[in-house]
Formats: C-alpha cells, structure tokens, sequence
C-alpha cells in the first residue's frame, strides 16, 4: 500500500521563487486579479477554479503570499517543467488510477492548516464547452478537514501584455452539512458564475438562454 507522504518542505525554494515570478509575470501577461482578499490568510483552504492553461497555477501563485500545494498530473514532473512544479511543492497525481498516495498526501497538508490548489475539471479545457464537468476530490476532502474551498474562475489569453486575461477569486464557503453531490454543484455554480462575471456576462442571462 502507498504510504501517504507530505509534500517535501520546499517553502523555503517557494518563497525565493514566487516574489521573482510574480513580477515578471505580471509584467510579462498583464493579468487582471479580482477579489484576492477573498483568500484567507490562514488555516486549512482549497483553492478551485477553472483550467486552460498550464500557467493557470501562477495566477493564484500572485494573489497569495501563501504557499500552494498544487495538485498536479504526474507527467509534469517528467517534462522540461518539471523542476518548477518540484520546486513550488506541487503534489503530483497519476491519473491513470485512483491514486490515494496524493489524496492521502493533500490531506496531510489541509491538516496542518495549509493550502491546496486543485483544478476540479481535471484536466486542461481544450473543447468548445464553458466548463467541464466537475470531478468530487476537491469537494471531498473540504468536507473530510472542514477545509474552506475558495473558488476562482479565470478567463482570457496568455499573451504579451495581454487584455483580457483575468481571474476573480470568489467568497470562501465549507461544505458543512451539504453532499458532496449539493458541494460539487455549489462549486460548480460559483466558478461558472465568477467566469461570468469575468466576462461581463450576467447569469440571469445565461440561465434565461439556457
């Protein structure tokens, strides 16, 4: 059985890396930040939005002076990217499986008060569909640590100075007594309707159309 192991301590690597990204990032994609006072400052939250992008991560990397533990697929730490997901303390997932060893290794970290990033779709979004569906893990472990799950919607291109890519972190919220079906729709709701807002679309219209 796969022993559960916490994420190495690379805080240390995080805290030298992020404050030279942020600004070359900032400089280079010119990426709008909504609502980062939304993200707590302390305590056991996952952080879950949308995914586009294997940059997506670095976006809520810049709202935060927290540190993130990514959830992230295991051939990351196999391509020329690798070393930046080792350094940042990203945990890595075999997708091919139920691989407990990362839940297990999540869980550990909501545990000790710390954060999760976690992108519920799964995977990168690359069909025609506003969002996809939703998996259950970051649900599920909210309401197993009574974790705070703060959701984000982000939209826009990752382009030279771009103009439209923005993300808007949402108000925090638990599980609490909810399903984990009732918690999945609930996130599910709040990213759709933050990618919305994002855009300037009013849900009433969305759902009107729908």
């Amino acid at each position: 059985m796969s022993k559960s192991v916490k994420p190495e301590n690379r805080e240390t690597g995080y805290k030298i890396l992020t404050p030279i990204m942020r600004p070359l990032f900032k400089l280079y994609y010119n990426p709008q930040i909504i609502g980062a006072e939304n993200i707590p400052d302390d305590g056991a939250i996952i952080i879950a939005g949308n995914h586009k992008h294997v940059f997506d991560q670095c976006l809520t990397i810049m709202a935060t002076k927290r540190v993130i533990h990514y959830m992230a697929k295991k051939e990351y730490f196999e391509g020329s990217l690798a070393p930046f997901f080792r350094l940042v303390g990203c945990i890595p997932v075999d997708r091919s499986r139920k691989d407990f060893s990362s839940a297990k290794s999540a869980l550990t970290v909501l545990k000790d008060d710390g954060a999760i990033g976690i992108f519920p779709e799964g995977t990168r979004n690359k069909t025609d569909a506003f969002m996809l569906p939703l998996k259950h893990g970051a649900v599920s472990m909210a309401k197993k640590t009574d974790a705070y799950i703060v959701p984000f919607g982000l939209t826009g291109e990752y382009k030279f100075r771009s103009k439209d890519l923005k993300v808007i972190f949402g108000k925090p919220f638990k599980v609490g007594e909810m399903t984990v079906e009732e918690a999945n729709q609930k996130l599910h709701d709040e990213i759709e309707g933050l990618m919305l807002e994002s855009l300037g679309i009013p849900a009433d219209e969305v759902r009107k159309d729908a």
